[in-house]
């Protein structure tokens, strides 16, 4: 059994921010990379950054400029830091860990109204 939870979705107005945190156990959090994905109603889901064990980042052109991607490898932690969010960003989004298979998070829903 693993425990990925994930915290920080909630409801802001555009223009506002919020930080997404993701807790792993460190059997699969330590050397695996971590990724963020979202998933609006009725769309497909859609990745919007990833971050290896070593800390190198990428993050999709729409989100480049406003979203921040990290990890804190002492607490099992990755974060999505996200500014000037913009109704469009409205989703649920999902954190998964990448090792020898796929782990993920139940999801948490980011509500951007305008």
């Amino acid at each position: 059994q693993v425990q990925l939870v994930e915290s920080g979705g909630g409801l802001v107005q555009a223009g506002g921010s919020l930080r997404l945190s993701c807790a792993a156990s460190g059997s699969i959090f330590s050397g695996n990379a971590m990724a963020w994905y979202r998933q609006a109603p009725g769309k497909q889901r859609e990745f919007v950054a990833a971050i290896s064990s070593g800390g190198s980042t990428h993050c999709v052109y729409s989100v480049k400029s406003r979203f921040t991607i990290s990890r804190d490898n002492a607490k099992n932690t990755g974060y999505l830091q996200m500014k000037s969010l913009k109704p469009e960003d409205t989703a649920v989004y999902y954190c998964v860990v990448i090792g020898g298979q796929n782990y993920w998070g139940q999801g948490t829903q980011v509500t951007v109204s305008s």
